[in-house]
């Protein structure tokens, strides 16, 4: 396995819809295992396939950074199927360096998505969980956290994605 370089806002890839993933096999199965690898020693609680450059609607998933192996969830062509409650919270992402808000998102959640197989499942999941695999679909469909926001918090947010874009700030490697 292999750590991958994580694409940072304003990389166009970060805004693109994913193309479903159509071909299961080792080449599908090795880009999960450099995505957890990586998404492990950023350190994040999920990544997602764009954000390592990749045009699949892929994701991993794992609130525990690695301390609990059965909690990794590994989502190929992740849909939302189901969703209930709002719950705010704050959020960060990989992508967007030194940016945290606040963001609504469902209580809980049901998904149903193939495993690296071709296999269909499904899984419910409710808060931290539901919030970390939203996120994660949301970046397979081109959005980000910040679009999310509203009021002042999305002009903030907005300033600095900004000033990543002109790299008025220093990012941490």
């Amino acid at each position: 396995m292999a750590l991958l370089p994580i694409r940072l806002y304003p990389d166009e890839v970060l805004r693109r819809e994913c193309r479903a993933v159509e071909s299961f096999g080792a080449e599908l199965r090795a880009l999960a295992g450099d995505m957890v690898e990586t998404m492990h020693a950023a350190p994040g609680v999920g990544l997602a396939a764009p954000q390592v450059g990749v045009d699949l609607r892929l994701a991993v998933v794992d609130v525990t950074v690695g301390e609990e192996e059965d909690a990794l969830i590994v989502l190929v062509n992740p849909e939302i199927v189901a969703a209930e409650g709002a719950e705010e919270d704050v959020e960060g992402c990989l992508s967007i360096p030194e940016l945290t808000d606040k963001v609504t998102r469902p209580s809980a959640i049901v998904v149903q998505a193939d495993d690296l197989d071709g296999g269909s499942f499904e899984i419910a999941a409710e808060g931290f969980v539901a919030r970390a695999i939203c996120h994660e679909i949301d970046h397979l469909d081109g959005i980000l956290f910040v679009d999310r926001l509203r009021g002042l918090r999305r002009d903030r947010a907005r300033r600095h994605l900004r000033r990543l874009e002109r790299g008025l700030l220093e990012v941490r490697a």
